[in-house]
Parts: C-alpha cells; sequence; structure tokens
C-alpha cells in the first residue's frame, strides 16, 4: 500500500511534507491522506515519554527543538562505526503504550505530528485537535525499508541514561512514508473501524 520495489516517491496522490510542520500544513491534512516525510524527526518510547511527563525537563535541557516536528515512537536498531551511529532497523512501536503521556507531550512540546503504529485513544486525540497535531501510521514489519529513508542520525539525547533504543534521536529523513490516520479536526480512522468492526459483531451474534 504505501510503496513498491520503486520505493514510496511512486505512491499514488502522495503530498511531500517538510519538516518541522506549520499549523497550515496541519490543519490541510486529513485521515486517509498519503504523506512522504522530508527533514528531521525524532524518536520516542516509554522512557522518553515518561521523562518529559514526569520530570518536565527545560527546553534549554534538551539538545534539539521539538516544536514542529514528528515525534516518531520507534526504537531503532542503531550500529555505531566511525562515522557515527547508522540506523539498520527503524520500524514503529505500537503507539497505545504511551497514550497515558501523549497529550501532555503534545501540548508541553508543540509537536506537530505523532508517528507510529495502532493508533491512540480519545486522549490523545482531543490533545491532537486543540493543539493542531496529527498521527501518522506508517508500516509495520517494514523496518529495513524504513531505515532505508533515514539519511542520517543527526544527534541524540539521553543515549547514555537510557541506551540505544530508549533514547531520543534526531533522524533526517528522506521520502519517508505514512499515512494519516488522526486528524486534527477530530476524525479517528482507527475508531472509525472499531465502530463498524462492533455494528458488524452485533450483527453476527444477533445482538
Amino acid at each position: 500500500m504505501l510503496g513498491d520495489e520503486k520505493g514510496p516517491a511512486h505512491m499514488v496522490n502522495s503530498r511531500n511534507l517538510t519538516l518541522p510542520l506549520s499549523s497550515e500544513d496541519v490543519v490541510s491534512l486529513k485521515t486517509g491522506d498519503l504523506v512522504l516525510l522530508n527533514g528531521t524527526l525524532v524518536t520516542g518510547r516509554d522512557k522518553v515519554h515518561k521523562y518529559l511527563v514526569e520530570q518536565r525537563p527545560r527546553k534549554t535541557e534538551m539538545p534539539f527543538d521539538l516544536s514542529g516536528t514528528v515525534l516518531y515512537h520507534c526504537g531503532p536498531i542503531m550500529r555505531k562505526t566511525d562515522a557515527g551511529y547508522a540506523v539498520v532497523a527503524a520500524g514503529p512501536t505500537t503507539s497505545i503504550r504511551v497514550e497515558m503521556y501523549e497529550a501532555e507531550v503534545i501540548k508541553e512540546y508543540g509537536l506537530r505530528g505523532i508517528m507510529g503504529k495502532g493508533g491512540m485513544g480519545k486522549k490523545t486525540l482531543r490533545a491532537m485537535q486543540e493543539a493542531g497535531c496529527v498521527y501518522l501510521h506508517t508500516i509495520g514489519g517494514a523496518a529495513a525499508y524504513l531505515a532505508d529513508r533515514i539519511t542520517r542520525a543527526v544527534d541524540v539525547w539521553k543515549l547514555e541514561e537510557f541506551g540505544t533504543t530508549e533514547a531520543m534521536w534526531l533522524l533526517q529523513v528522506a521520502s519517508f512514508p505514512a499515512v494519516v490516520t488522526m486528524d486534527a479536526h477530530g476524525n479517528s480512522m482507527h475508531q472509525e473501524i472499531e465502530d463498524r468492526t462492533f455494528v458488524a459483531f452485533k450483527k453476527l451474534v444477533g445482538i
């Protein structure tokens, strides 16, 4: 769906987006839109989210600004080289694991996008609508393919404390593919699918 052997640039009716995103970019996106991300995004899993919410570090403590960027739920596999770190695999983590933190992270740090797999809950959806943020669903089971869309690891935060998988990486990406499945207008494809599935289930069991 998101790409073929020719690469993500051949996605039908895809839209190229340059990071960081503007509020106008976010408002213009709707669920179902196919996008290709270009620029720098950051990774963050459980430890990063917990730290951002519970410790509330000052922005001056962080080596890069999160405003306008996309936070990718990803624990990349990294290889250390003479030139720095190279990304070996970069598949998405299930996003709902950080549902308890995400709304606060969006509001506090000015994120314009969250990316992962599986979607998120109502609390995060409300925060995205209030702050102007979208959820991007990317390809599960294609970690090596997605790593090829990452041109370099620019910087890293909390590497020694959290380790390579849980640290926050600043990654340069080119034509990184995703689908908007939760938008800034309160729409969620995940909720719509769940609702339709429940209706079909009730018919099957005769409720």
